[in-house]
């Protein structure tokens, strides 16, 4: 049985240059979700969230195996991080971050696999909603290092890059987690920074 990597499917997307900002356009996907708010490295609302993204991300792959025949890897955590601006962000206020926490889903997925996939995950996910991002026109860079050391890249992007090349905010700031920061050092972690835009 193949086994389809929704990552390796769209580099564009998954692998941008660390070196300089690149525009992309990012089609529909569908996700799981949940929402919360506060500080992603004490809140105890974001730990649960990330466990019942997972619970439930692996049990609608299994059941995709045995009611479709379809396997995957499962894609990698990603984060929407909401506010009235970037500041709070920029300025590491963590107690006022609000956020989206997302995993990728197939297109195939029907809602039988989904229902057999929310019987059968080991814990409850009555959180998880479905969610589907049509973000478009989007600038993107790979941030290499731990999440803490963001900041100064994200300020570029928002005070620098955008309003010289014409563009605005059209959307909340998009993070995609590409190492599990339980395994890796916060030094060699990969998180694309992505936002969408619209031209002005």
């Amino acid at each position: 049985m193949e086994k389809v990597d929704l990552r390796r499917a769209s580099p564009e997307l998954y692998a941008p240059s660390a070196r300089r900002f690149g525009v992309v356009e990012v089609p529909r996907f569908e996700f799981l979700a949940v929402d919360g708010r506060g500080d992603p490295d004490t809140s105890p609302e974001y730990a649960d969230a990330v466990a019942e993204l997972y619970a439930l991300s692996y049990a609608a792959k299994f059941a995709s195996k045995r009611m479709l025949e379809r396997d995957y890897v499962v894609a990698p955590l990603e984060g929407l991080w909401l506010g009235d601006s970037p500041e709070p962000f920029v300025a590491g206020r963590r107690a006022d971050w609000r956020w989206m926490m997302l995993i990728r889903q197939p297109d195939w997925l029907t809602e039988e696999v989904r229902g057999e996939a929310r019987a059968r995950a080991k814990r409850d996910v009555s959180a998880v909603r479905e969610a589907t991002l049509a973000e478009g026109l989007s600038v993107q860079i790979l941030h290499v290092g731990g999440y803490d050391e963001e900041a100064p890249t994200i300020a570029r992007l928002h005070d620098e890059f955008l309003p010289q090349n014409g563009y605005a905010e059209n959307g909340p700031h998009h993070e995609i987690y590409l190492g599990d920061p339980r395994r890796v050092a916060p030094e060699k972690l990969r998180t694309v920074l992505r936002q969408p835009v619209r031209p002005v």
